[in-house]
């Protein structure tokens, strides 16, 4: 079992193309094997898109962890005044997301590979993620932390959860970090979670 957060140079492929609406917004987007939710848009990342509202003063977006690029694509074509980086460590993830780009007819984006933020460069309004579950809990509460890090004053973290994967141990240390967290939506088992820097 080859896991999406590691890159496995030995998987072979299997490619597939699908077609979905998130809110008003059509999109094509093109996956395979190795890379999470490869059939469709994840439940939990449909939620988290349908919620989040951003402001004009919300300039720089970063999706960590952003496999074939949905969460990133949308709020690019959503917001097309506001710049969204595309990161995760999964190259062929990232290839996937530089091929949805074109795909899409997306411009206002950057695409690049990095372990969590340990390649990032730029401070960003908000941080957009559906945590790596199964990479474990101690990767998923250092993407919380260095989010933190990585956020401009007043920055906003967007996160979608299970409760049976840990919604309430990813609140509470949430609230330890940011020394705020609210719950914006559950749906399903899934939780939307939001703290400000």
């Amino acid at each position: 079992m080859s896991h999406y957060f590691l890159n496995d140079s030995e998987l072979d492929h299997e490619l597939k193309t699908y077609e979905t609406k998130i809110k008003d917004l059509s999109f094509k987007f093109h996956t395979d094997r190795g890379v999470f939710s490869k059939d469709g848009l994840d439940f939990g990342t449909r939620v988290l898109l349908e919620t989040i509202e951003l402001d004009a003063k919300h300039q720089t977006i970063i999706d960590m962890g952003c496999g074939y690029g949905p969460i990133g694509l949308y709020l690019a074509k959503k917001y097309p005044d506001k710049h969204v980086y595309l990161y995760d460590v999964n190259e062929r993830a990232i290839d996937l997301a530089h091929s949805n780009q074109k795909e899409n007819k997306i411009e206002n984006v950057t695409i690049g590979l990095s372990n969590l933020f340990s390649d990032v460069q730029i401070k960003s309004d908000v941080v957009v993620t559906n945590p790596p579950i199964r990479a474990g809990k101690q990767t998923v509460f250092k993407l919380y932390e260095d989010a933190y890090t990585n956020l401009n004053e007043g920055g906003l973290l967007f996160a979608v959860i299970q409760k049976k994967q840990g919604a309430p141990s990813s609140v509470a240390h949430l609230e330890q970090i940011y020394h705020n967290c609210t719950v914006l939506e559950k749906k399903k088992g899934y939780w939307i979670l939001f703290a400000q820097k």
